[in-house]
């Protein structure tokens, strides 16, 4: 197996799934384009995609990290664009596709508590073919 092969195994998609309170979508949309902005210039994500169901107020936000550290990185420089989001929804459903490590596993199900279920499915096989695109 080649090294690449190794590093892509570490990749991790995640796949949040957040119901817009009732009188939010505005604000809702507001603070998510505010969140995605900062993580465009600063944030470790390699991909990052919101798309809303505004007939249902739902949001779905799909990240794509390269390993668990990215994640933690994530985590402390975005908590205030978090809490943001978070004025206007609630998480309904988190899915994590790929194998965090402990300390990303143990994050997740404390950042989310009994809020919502939480689903962690390995990967079994794929390949990323990211370009430079602004």
């Amino acid at each position: 197996m080649s090294a690449q092969s190794t590093h892509d195994d570490t990749f991790l998609l995640f796949r949040n799934t957040m119901r817009i309170t009732d009188g939010h979508l505005e604000g809702f949309r507001e603070a998510i384009s505010r969140a995605v902005e900062f993580a465009r210039q600063h944030g470790p994500q390699l991909m990052v995609q919101t798309f809303v169901d505004e007939e249902r107020m739902l949001a779905h936000s799909f990240q794509l990290y390269r390993d668990s550290d990215a994640v933690r990185t994530h985590w402390k420089i975005a908590d205030p664009y978090i809490q943001d989001v978070m004025a206007h929804c609630r998480v309904e459903r988190f899915e994590v596709f790929g194998e965090p490590d402990a300390d990303v596993v143990a994050g997740v199900r404390a950042g989310l508590g009994e809020q919502c279920p939480v689903t962690f499915s390995p990967r079994i096989a794929g390949f990323v073919r990211l370009a430079a695109v602004d």
